[in-house]
């Protein structure tokens, strides 16, 4: 629990069986509060509403008050969030919902709080009810190329000509349509990335705000987490790949300057920075409104140093792609040592924690996925593991892709949702089916279903092992039949789905990682290809594909290209399949 919620008047219970327990013996309904340590508004509240004696009193008097870290319990916040941060939920003992808001002040507390009383007097267990999504299953359906072309038709129905972006009011920045959007809607992208980085970038410090309120990008909130910053760094380096564009480098290399530096805890990346919000308006961050000269004498607003094994997978991965553009060494630095941390202090057998604390849970999809898929792509860019020249260890043989099979088989056999014969359906849950209130309950979330997906295809393609492939194709195919419903924040969805309609171009590199022709297999321009340094180590030379050393092999739609053996070559040979 932060201080800014010990710090109120509310007699806040920690998220567990203790808390449900309590009120079920009591037959008292539960006030969940959500909250995070970089919200404002949350903060606000606590200020405000928690703290105001009569408010306080009437909640401890009627309710079981729970508060929940976001960030660190993100299975209740996929259950429980009701539209933004803070949420304000009512639940049943048993942790049915009954009602929910965002931030109420003070009067706006006292009549919620009214209200929930006389429901639960009147109604009880009647009111409550649970949400759609934990009690259907998403509606499958045939993996087609059709689920590209639909999502990709989004793109032009809700682009913003006027502002860049998607939508007609709020903008988030969307780092996953943008890298769909570049290989479909190429301009769209790159119009989007200006407006994020004309309006959601910090000139001064580096990295980027979360989003902003309004469709002209005003009122931006001032918040910075690791995960979106890593997810812009990526899709800001993918849109350098393909136009060599410098204004797209720039602020990805600016924003893993700030990552490596505001936001490195010493052992891996913390998980955000708040908006240092003024008192009076928490919409007004006290530090980003001031000028350059007087920030320098300002004390920058606090960070939270807890590193989450997604958020540095992410980040970690994001610096990888950065650095195969750019040589980026600082990049390739602190991506090695941030999956060193996760790996050394996160992992087990395959099943990974949240973050390093005796209270944080394990085994959650989005861990698994984000690091799966920066342990591919580790695979990709650094290459197995080998002694380097000078016979310095820098890691043990494959390391990084036996790390993966372990991560991906512990999510195979824990986290796919199974019928009542024992068949896998394909969809991944969220993490483990128990736990108080609603976390028995399976969600199915299809951004990280997603995300593991793409993940699963890059590792079927190293490994040659097709069991990865099929766990990808269940898992796109589960929510299939809602393609045509689905808006463009899921084009993540729409990109593993086209990645395994037409498999995505490989090149196979009989080469160090690092060389010269491994360096330009990294820059080809597609940035959903798979590249394979060290392809012997993996493939062998005892069948029709093995390789002559030192050459570099593209694959694309079945057809293998001649041996090239210089980077020019390599595009050559690129150039005539794509033909």
């Amino acid at each position: 629990m932060n201080s800014s919620a010990e710090e109120t008047k509310v007699e806040w219970r920690e998220w567990g069986a203790d808390a449900f327990a309590e009120a079920q013996e009591t037959d008292t309904p539960i006030l969940l509060s959500l909250s995070a340590t970089w919200c404002a508004w949350c903060h606000e509240m606590d200020r405000e509403a928690y703290s105001n004696p009569m408010v306080a009193a009437n909640v401890n008097d009627s309710f079981v008050p729970i508060r929940v870290d976001v960030d660190r319990q993100p299975r209740v916040r996929e259950r429980y969030n009701v539209g933004g941060f803070p949420s304000t939920v009512f639940l049943t003992p048993e942790g049915e919902l009954l009602t929910g808001a965002t931030y109420l002040g003070v009067d706006g507390m006292r009549q919620v709080v009214q209200r929930v009383r006389d429901l639960w007097t009147h109604k009880g267990r009647d009111a409550a009810q649970i949400p759609r999504n934990l009690r259907e299953d998403p509606p499958a359906g045939e993996l087609s190329p059709e689920i590209e072309r639909l999502v990709a038709g989004q793109l032009d129905d809700k682009f913003d000509d006027q502002f860049g972006g998607w939508g007609d009011s709020e903008k988030f920045p969307l780092p996953r349509t943008v890298e769909f959007a570049l290989k479909r809607e190429r301009e769209q992208a790159l119009a989007t990335l200006e407006a994020v980085r004309r309006n959601l970038y910090d000139d001064y410090d580096g990295g980027f705000f979360r989003f902003a309120e309004s469709r002209d990008w005003s009122g931006v909130h001032h918040e910075k987490l690791a995960a979106t910053n890593a997810a812009l760094v990526r899709a800001f380096a993918n849109a350098y790949l393909y136009t060599g564009d410098e204004s797209y480098r720039d602020p990805a290399e600016r924003t893993v300057e700030y990552l490596t530096t505001a936001l490195w805890n010493g052992e891996g990346f913390a998980g955000s920075q708040s908006p240092g919000a003024s008192e009076d308006d928490p919409d007004v961050s006290a530090y980003y409104g001031l000028d350059p000269s007087d920030r320098e004498a300002a004390d920058p607003p606090a960070v939270d140093p807890t590193a989450f094994a997604d958020a540095n997978a992410a980040v970690a991965e994001a610096l990888l792609a950065f650095h195969a553009y750019t040589d980026d060494e600082r990049a390739r630095t602190y991506a090695e040592r941030a999956l060193d941390y996760v790996l050394s202090e996160l992992v087990a057998d395959g099943r990974v924690r949240h973050f390093d604390a005796p209270e944080s849970e394990s085994g959650l999809l989005a861990d698994h996925a984000h690091l799966l898929s920066a342990l591919t792509t580790a695979r990709q860019v650094l290459g197995s593991g080998e002694p380097s020249d000078d016979g310095a260890a820098t890691g043990e043989v494959e390391r990084y892709l036996d790390v993966a099979r372990e991560v991906a088989d512990f999510a195979l056999d824990e986290l796919r949702e199974r019928d009542d014969d024992g068949t896998t359906p394909g969809a991944f849950v969220d993490g483990p089916r128990e736990g108080p209130g609603l976390l028995d309950r399976s969600l199915r979330p299809i951004d990280h279903n997603a995300e593991m997906a793409d993940a699963l295809v890059d590792l079927a393609i190293l490994t040659g092992d097709d069991r990865y492939r099929e766990a990808a194709e269940g898992a796109v195919a589960a929510f299939a039949d809602a393609a045509d419903r689905f808006g463009v924040q899921v084009a993540a969805y729409a990109t593993a789905a086209a990645r395994l309609s037409r498999d995505p171009l490989v090149v196979e590199v009989a080469d160090d990682a690092g060389s010269d022709l491994h360096r330009a297999a990294l820059r080809v321009a597609d940035h959903e290809k798979v590249v394979i340094p060290n392809v012997e180590r993996l493939r062998g030379g005892d069948d029709e594909d093995s390789h002559d050393p030192g050459t570099a092999t593209v694959v694309s739609a079945g057809e293998r290209s001649e041996p090239a053996a210089t980077p020019d070559e390599l595009g050559e040979r690129v150039a005539e399949l794509r033909e």
